[in-house]
Parts: structure tokens; C-alpha cells; sequence
């Protein structure tokens, strides 16, 4: 038996914590230096300790700097995208995630908000996180909550999950104000590519302790079993309609029957 939980669900079960609401824009919480430096200093599980690339890139260097929400420059989400792509890659549409995790619905650019959640939840790399998706549209620091979250990725690959939401979309993103935001910041649309290539990549699902089903939309007709998402060819755009688009769309209605 498998229990399911979308992206703006909250519950609370036995070993899991499921931190989410509609994350206000009035919150005005900033993370205290003892937690920036905790999150940048490292774990025993990392796929980067400190790792200065080609270009000079230093992931801890720019994770101190996510986490005082300072704008990085161009070079650097290059680097940090490159590299989340490259661990993306590896994941399944399904992933298995272990509990004890903390899990986290929409974010949608509320920096702050996404800041008191680790301060509740506990820093990375001591507490798991999954994200359900919707990192992106509507708040004001949709560029900072992104870069963190894939910084945090590179560096941490096993303590952090991130799915794929509805607005990690190219069409999405263009309407709801990331695409805009990336405009205003950067002066040109290479960084909104930069991350709406690598949102092709996120796992569309996950599966807790091999009990707890979760995504960001919900279930579809034309998926039967959980081998069914596997199957599906999940690196391009969201689709308009079929299983990928159900699968981040299709929000469960506890009034209704069926499939509508």
C-alpha cells in the first residue's frame, strides 16, 4: 500500500515531516549566520567539497552567497547548472528517497519563506530534504531560491531531492514572472535558459521508504503502476497533455469521481 501526497498537501506520518503551505510574501525571515555557515561547511555524503572548477568555481563560495539571497553572476549558474544537470542525469523518473525527510511543496521565489523551512526543518546536510517542484514564478527571488536549491544539489546529492513542478516549464516560466525576473536581473535570457534546460532533468516522482508516494500534481489515467513513470521519456519541455503532464497537473479532487 502506497500512501500518494502532491505539492500542496501537509501531513503528518510516523518518521516523516512535510513542511508546505502557500508560502506568504509578507514573511520577512533571514537565516542566521550560524545557519549559513553550517549549510556551506559540508557533510560526509557531497558530491563537491569546496570544489574549485575550471572557471574558478567554488561551490561554497556561492552558497554563502545564495544564503544572504545575493544574485550571483552568469558564470557562476553556468558552472552550477552544468553541474546539477550532470547529477540529474543519474537519477531515475522514480526516485527512492529513505526517511527520516523533511518534505517541502511550493516555493515559488519566496526566499525567506524557503529560509525559515531550514531553520525548522534543520540544515543541510543534517536533515534529507524532497521538494515537490514550483521553485520558480510569482515571488521576487525566484533566481536566488533556484541557484540555492541546485547549489545545495551539487554539493549534497544524496541529502536533497528536487522534482519537477508545473512551472519548471518553458511556457510556464514566460507568463508567471521567473522569465522576467531573469530579464531584470541579467539583462538578457541566458540564465532563464540555463534553468529551464536543467528543469528538464528533475524526477518527476519519489517514493519514501518504499511506502509514500510523491509528486507535485497527481495520478494519471494512463499510468497503471509506478514502472509505467520510468518508462516515460521525461528530458524536454512539459507537454500539454498525456501521463507527463497528469503527473505534474493533475491536482486529486477529494469532492470528485473519476477523471476529469
Amino acid at each position: 500500500r502506497i500512501e500518494m501526497f502532491g505539492g500542496g498537501g501537509r501531513s503528518s506520518l510516523p518518521g516523516l515531516q512535510l513542511d508546505v503551505s502557500d508560502p506568504s510574501p509578507e514573511a520577512s525571515v533571514t537565516a542566521s549566520p550560524k545557519a549559513h555557515s553550517a549549510m556551506a561547511a559540508g557533510g560526509s555524503t557531497t558530491a563537491v567539497r569546496g570544489d574549485v572548477g575550471a572557471a574558478g568555481m567554488d561551490v561554497d563560495e556561492h552558497i554563502a552567497k545564495l544564503f544572504r539571497c545575493e544574485t550571483i553572476p552568469e558564470t557562476a549558474i553556468r558552472w552550477i547548472c552544468d553541474k546539477a544537470r550532470e547529477v540529474l542525469t543519474d537519477e531515475p523518473n522514480v526516485v527512492s528517497v529513505q526517511a527520516p525527510v523533511t518534505v517541502c511543496g511550493d516555493i515559488h521565489g519566496q526566499f525567506n519563506d524557503m529560509i525559515e523551512l531550514f531553520q525548522i526543518g534543520g540544515v543541510v546536510p543534517d536533515t534529507n530534504y524532497l521538494f515537490l517542484g514550483d521553485y520558480v514564478d510569482r515571488g521576487l527571488h525566484s533566481v536566488e531560491v533556484v541557484t540555492l536549491l541546485l547549489a545545495l544539489k551539487v554539493k549534497h546529492p544524496q541529502r536533497i531531492t528536487m522534482l519537477r513542478g508545473n512551472h519548471e516549464s518553458r511556457q510556464i516560466t514566460q507568463v508567471y514572472g521567473f522569465y522576467d525576473e531573469v530579464l531584470k536581473k541579467y539583462g538578457n535570457v541566458n540564465v532563464w535558459k540555463m534553468f529551464t534546460d536543467v528543469f528538464d532533468y528533475l524526477p518527476l516522482a519519489a517514493v519514501i521508504g518504499g511506502t509514500h508516494f510523491c509528486l507535485h500534481g497527481g495520478l494519471s489515467p494512463s499510468l497503471d503502476t509506478i514502472d509505467h513513470i520510468h518508462d516515460l521519456e521525461r528530458v524536454h519541455e512539459v507537454p500539454m497533455m498525456g501521463p507527463m503532464c497528469d503527473l505534474l497537473w493533475s491536482d486529486p479532487d477529494e469532492w470528485g469521481e473519476g477523471w476529469n
